[in-house]
């Protein structure tokens, strides 16, 4: 599974180029935030068993912020009226980052508990498109992979190893990044962040 650092990287790289001129430090950080919040429900675990993955990696959750940003938008504008059109880009850009590198990072790799607590399912969208000479374009997205429950569902971490109580004395990794590709990643997002911190001071 992605770590939060590969989280934070794709959101950087979300806000570089969805903030437009209302990027600078700040900005950044909230948008990289956003993508990290759905992994504290990593510490939620350590009570709900099963929590991991579900409590915070619930679709309900994004869906349940943009409607709340539509509301506004359509009803009063209170965002705009505060912070003005810089708030309004960041509230949805945060969104953005929330769903597609919080969430959606998690869902396309070994899955996500996507309608908690109302259908308490995981499900996984990971696969593959290829062509073949023989069967044409193969694909394996269309067709979701359930994954259990909670009842019957833990995703380890270095917070909370096993369902119920950890083995003692076992080793707790907490993972920074997990191949190559996340490594380029997080350093071609940390480093685009970076100069995009460093342009925006020096305007």
């Amino acid at each position: 599974m992605p770590s939060v650092v590969v989280h934070v990287a794709v959101a950087g790289l979300l806000a570089t180029s969805l903030l437009s001129d209302h990027f600078d430090s700040r900005t950044a950080m909230i948008v990289m935030v956003a993508a990290a919040i759905p992994d504290l429900d990593t510490l939620v675990g350590l009570w709900i068993p099963g929590g991991h993955r579900a409590v915070f990696h619930t679709l309900l959750l994004p869906a349940g912020i943009g409607l709340v940003l539509f509301t506004d938008r359509i009803g009063g504008n209170w965002i705009r009226r505060r912070w003005g059109a810089y708030g309004v880009r960041v509230a949805w850009v945060s969104l953005v980052a929330l769903l597609v590198a919080g969430i959606g990072l998690d869902l396309v790799t070994n899955g996500v508990n996507v309608f908690y607590p109302v259908h308490d399912q995981f499900y996984s969208v990971s696969g593959k498109v290829e062509f073949s000479n023989q069967e044409g374009v193969v694909q394996t997205f269309i067709e979701p992979q359930a994954r259990g429950s909670t009842e019957n569902t833990h995703y380890g971490t270095g917070f909370d190893l096993a369902r119920g109580p950890d083995p003692a004395e076992e080793e707790r990794v907490f993972p920074i990044v997990k191949s190559g590709r996340q490594l380029l990643l997080g350093a071609m997002s940390f480093g685009i962040v970076g100069f995009r911190m460093w342009e925006s001071r020096n305007k």
